[in-house]
């Protein structure tokens, strides 16, 4: 089969199985982050084909939506081996979508071949800007998260566990990750990008926090 029809036949497999997502994840963030990262691999010269295909399936074993909390790319697996990818190529998209998601503020991006940087990038890039701020609020409702506290104030999660673990509120989430994704990216293109995307996240949070003790008329 041709590596075409393999990933138009992964999109609508992927559209299926997001289709009624509420959290943040759904159809719609995985077709930004596979434009995002088709975009990103043309200026950086990567094989389109191992970006696309982990670029589409990078949230079907996502951890957060695993009771268990593990990480292993099992069914993206399955889906590579029934449509006979070549193991190779299968290794490299199982790599990286075992290694694609943020794990805490202090814990190491183990990522490590140029289409795993570039799928990563493209992920992250949804997760700021205006989407990203949409994103966050969804989130924060499907999991019954406090949209602010001010009592409870941002942690720099130091391991996977904590990171993990955590239910701080959503305002939190941009202090403890939203943030910090500007200095994280890994390509000059993806770096372009984000400049624009933080700022829009800087002054979202700036009028919210004046927002927050309510109307002051003078």
């Amino acid at each position: 089969m041709d590596r075409e029809t393999i990933i138009q036949r992964t999109a609508n497999y992927i559209k299926q199985e997001f289709s009624d997502d509420s959290s943040g994840h759904d159809w719609w963030h995985i077709y930004r982050v596979w434009k995002n990262a088709l975009t990103i691999c043309e200026h950086e010269k990567a094989d389109s084909f191992i970006v696309q295909l982990a670029a589409l399936l990078h949230d079907l074993d996502d951890w957060k939506f695993n009771p268990s909390g593990d990480e292993t790319p099992l069914r993206a697996r399955a889906w590579l081996d029934s449509y006979r990818v070549d193991s190779s190529i299968a290794d490299s998209v199982c790599e990286i979508i075992k290694h694609i998601s943020y794990k805490g503020a202090g814990v190491e991006n183990k990522m490590n071949t140029l289409e795993g940087f570039i799928v990563q990038d493209a992920d992250r890039l949804d997760a700021i800007g205006a989407i990203g701020i949409g994103r966050a609020f969804a989130y924060g409702g499907y999991k019954n998260r406090m949209m602010y506290d001010p009592d409870s104030p941002p942690r720099m999660h130091a391991t996977f566990e904590e990171y993990k673990n955590s239910k701080s509120a959503t305002i939190n989430h941009f202090y403890e990750k939203l943030l910090l994704l500007k200095g994280m990216m890994n390509t000059p293109t993806a770096k372009r990008i984000a400049e624009q995307r933080h700022n829009v996240m800087e002054d979202f949070l700036s009028q919210f926090m004046l927002e927050w003790e309510g109307v002051d008329i003078k």
